[in-house]
């Protein structure tokens, strides 16, 4: 069964955050690579554009979170988590994050995007050009790297998608160039 078939059937074929049932996806959350159960979460269009900040936060939408936030999936917990740490300048959200618990483990995993910290101090990743980067953006590489501890050497031109930024250091991103998952440093690649 897929990975999308299983989300599916495992929320009744609704979005798991609103519960709403038009337009759902499969939304792999950052910063996973992998596609499986426990790192995807079933989200309807409005949702997803919002997560991925397409679409300015919609407050009142995300008012179902104060369902969603006690689901038995902790993948659901950590989206529920991260988007209330957008909003907590609303007030209300705050309430609802001091009642959420989160074993350690999936607390790191929720505060690996820096959804949590305040403008001021997160990490931005830019291209050669200025262009923030962030996890799932697509680059491509402006010159040929060899990759440290292989033969390979991913040449100019090759696109790596569905990144993810380092929240620790703003010139790394890490990135799969054919099947091996390597680091780039952020001066040689561009946003496509």
């Amino acid at each position: 069964m897929s990975v999308l078939q299983t989300l599916k059937d495992r929320s009744n074929s609704t979005c798991e955050l609103c519960t709403s049932t038009n337009a759902l996806s499969q939304y792999t959350i950052p910063p996973s690579l992998n596609e499986n159960v426990a790192n995807d979460v079933l989200v309807c269009k409005t949702c997803l554009d919002q997560i991925e900040e397409k679409e300015e936060m919609d407050p009142n939408h995300w008012r179902c979170l104060n369902d969603s936030m006690w689901s038995e999936h902790i993948a659901v917990q950590i989206m529920a988590w991260r988007m209330l740490q957008r909003l907590r300048n609303e007030g209300w959200p705050k309430d609802l994050v001091d009642m959420m618990y989160l074993d350690d483990e999936a607390l790191a995993l929720a505060r690996a995007t820096g959804e949590h910290e305040d403008a001021a101090n997160k990490i931005i990743h830019r291209d050669v050009n200025g262009v923030i980067l962030d996890n799932g953006d697509s680059v491509v590489l402006i010159k040929d790297l060899k990759v440290k501890g292989s033969s390979l050497v991913a040449k100019q031109g090759t696109a790596v998608r569905n990144i993810r930024v380092d929240r620790e250091n703003d010139k790394y991103i890490e990135g799969k160039v054919g099947a091996q998952q390597i680091v780039i440093i952020t001066d040689y690649v561009k946003k496509l």
